[in-house]
């Protein structure tokens, strides 16, 4: 399989994992109709592409393309359809959006490098793509995002992106840097909400009475 078709099939993948998060997000936090499903599942699978694409002065891919699109509405779609099916699945959102994650942070890191730019801000590009959707989806149901908030969201995003770029970096261009970086994404995101794992926080001490 040629590495164009491979990163197309990694990046739907991922639009497909994110607009089911975001389906089930809509009908658990927001509960919306079904135009609201659809909505806001294409918008956390689109999202973080559109503001890649953007970044980079490209066309806007999902725009340019019909599967994009497609994929997301069948995502969304069959959130929506078997969400009690998903409901007896223990934390089918953090499954879904830990999926995502993984797949858009080596995705808009590799589309990044493709088009010119330099290592770091690959790296920094594929955080962008993979939490990108998951903030829009946050902010539509007025949630604080993800990004913000503990149990790690963009650190392993950060280090998904930076083994695959690495890894092209040293010549290796086939699919396991990419394997690699999503399989430590999700390994950090997991971990992080299911063992308490944060970044480091600041914490104030209480006033004192004068």
């Amino acid at each position: 399989m040629q590495a164009g078709w491979v990163l197309l099939t990694l990046e739907l993948l991922g639009v497909f994992a994110f607009a089911l998060n975001g389906a089930l997000t809509a009908m658990r936090d927001a509960t919306l109709d079904l135009f609201g499903v659809l909505a806001l599942g294409c918008v956390t699978a689109l999202g973080g592409g559109v503001i890649r694409d953007v970044l980079l002065g490209e066309p806007v891919a999902s725009l340019q393309v019909w599967w994009y699109l497609a994929t997301a509405t069948v995502g969304a779609l069959a959130g929506f359809s078997g969400h009690r099916v998903f409901a007896r699945m223990g934390r089918p959102l953090l499954v879904f959006d830990t999926a995502g994650l993984s797949l858009f942070c080596i995705t808009g890191a590799q589309v990044a490098l493709d088009a010119g730019l330099p290592a770091g801000q690959a790296i920094l590009l594929g955080m962008i793509t993979a939490v990108g959707g998951g903030t829009l989806r946050d902010a539509i149901v007025l949630k604080i995002p993800s990004i913000l908030t503990g149990g790690l969201y963009a650190v392993p995003a950060l280090v998904g992106a930076a083994i695959a770029v690495l890894g092209s970096e040293v010549g290796d261009v086939g699919l396991l840097p990419a394997l690699l970086g999503a399989g430590a994404c999700a390994a950090l995101r997991a971990g992080g909400v299911l063992r308490g794992w944060h970044a480091p926080q600041a914490r104030l001490d209480p006033p004192r009475n004068s």
